[in-house]
């Protein structure tokens, strides 16, 4: 059985190399030519010198304020997506908000690779427990696991007792959603005296995996890798495996072209160091060129032992701007200030994220007099649609924080 999904995986890196920005330049002229948006972000460049790294560094970043100013301007997407493409599609809103379309084809966010490098198989049957509602989450994995030609459950993400029973009933061998879902649910067949033995691998996206919950779960017969994705460009980078064990680092997807750069600048930084993810796609249905995903991360030196020759990042070091993924759920400073908008007693607001036990957790402080914490938690959830503490406190630290993410990615 071939422990690669393709021959791309291990094709010498210069021609992968130059495989990519051969494609690039006829690539942007047709996205120009479909994306309003593009073609106005990228007015005045020579699309036809664009044929390397030096040559594209020189494009500027597109980050998402800017996506999401143009979305607002021209909905829903800014002039940045084919629309010829949607019929027969689907679109998407994410937290902020964002729209995103659904590109063409099979795997259109490109997943497979990633589930087949984390040992999913033709036949598998899958328990999908990332979100299908408004988000792409579930659909990201649900077409990726249509590609390899497994049988998905999907669940979604809630009514854990209904997934419980689903699972005992199915028996997947294995599980995709977020990290810390999986134990969710395992712990609920544990109080409910069932049998979940079943599920042995998992891939899992839209959150840290901490160690001890990697180790957690491996004590349980679960084998886990994750997978880098986001909402607009689908899986970015993932994990591999050699003799049973994760190697270092995380794969960087075929058909993408993946820079760091010096975070709050359009400028690509050295080797190893750390600075804001930029990717460059080559999607036809939403051609985002330069597109900054506001990540942290660094290239990693070699290549991976598995056999796969393509880049290795160190996956996702947090955020290059204050917005934090909780529970798979971005929230961004303005839905902070969307709270106290509504709120004119709120002085001074920060949303501080933990990790509480094996969950994500959010405390909203807030100063102000007469603040009526049960309200404000309410309109907490509404704007970000996800639970949460309110304290109210006499002072915030003059610092410039809005969210302070201090949870721990090495523990």
């Amino acid at each position: 059985m071939s422990h690669h999904y393709d021959a791309l995986e291990t094709r010498d890196n210069q021609e992968r190399e130059n495989d990519l920005f051969d494609r690039l330049p006829g690539h942007l002229a047709h996205a120009v030519g479909v994306s309003s948006g593009l073609a106005s972000h990228l007015d005045g460049v020579d699309l036809s010198s664009v044929k390397s790294r030096d040559a594209l560094a020189q494009l500027p970043v597109l980050r998402k304020p800017e996506l999401m100013a143009a979305q607002i301007k021209n909905p829903p997407f800014g002039g940045f997506a084919n629309l010829d493409d949607l019929a027969g599609s689907r679109v998407f809103m994410s937290p902020g908000p964002v729209w995103e379309p659904q590109g063409a084809g099979v795997d259109p966010w490109l997943g497979a690779r990633a589930l087949f490098a984390a040992g999913f198989r033709k036949g598998d049957i899958v328990h999908n427990a990332l979100a299908y509602h408004m988000t792409p989450g579930g659909f990201i994995l649900d077409e990726a696991l249509r590609q390899l030609g497994c049988v998905i459950f999907p669940g979604g993400v809630g009514n854990t007792q209904m997934q419980v029973e689903a699972a005992v009933a199915l028996q997947p061998v294995a599980y995709t959603g977020t990290p810390d879902y999986l134990k969710v649910i395992l712990d609920k067949a544990d109080e409910m005296g069932q049998d979940l033995s079943c599920f042995k691998r998992a891939l899992v996206s839209g959150g840290a995996l901490f160690p001890s919950m990697r180790q957690d779960y491996a004590d349980r017969g679960v084998k886990v890798l994750q997978a880098y994705a986001t909402a607009d460009l689908g899986v970015i980078a993932y994990e591999s495996e050699l003799d049973g064990a994760p190697t270092e680092g995380m794969i960087v997807n075929e058909d993408l072209i993946v820079e760091i750069v010096r975070p709050g600048t359009d400028d690509p930084v050295a080797e190893g160091e750390v600075g804001e993810l930029v990717v460059t796609t080559f999607n036809t249905t939403y051609p985002l060129v330069r597109f900054g995903t506001g990540d942290l991360s660094a290239v990693l030196a070699g290549q991976s032992p598995c056999g796969r020759t393509n880049v290795r990042i160190k996956g996702w070091m947090g955020r290059a701007d204050q917005r934090a993924k909780v529970k798979g759920m971005f929230v961004d400073p303005k839905q902070v200030a969307d709270i106290t908008k509504r709120h004119p007693e709120i002085s001074a607001a920060r949303l501080i994220v933990v990790r509480d036990g094996d969950q994500d957790a959010m405390t909203l402080q807030v100063t102000g007099a007469n603040v009526d914490a049960e309200a404000v938690a309410s309109t907490l959830r509404d704007i970000t649609k996800l639970g949460g503490v309110v304290e109210t406190v006499s002072e915030l630290p003059n610092d410039g924080k809005v969210i302070d993410d201090q949870r721990d990615y090495e523990s």
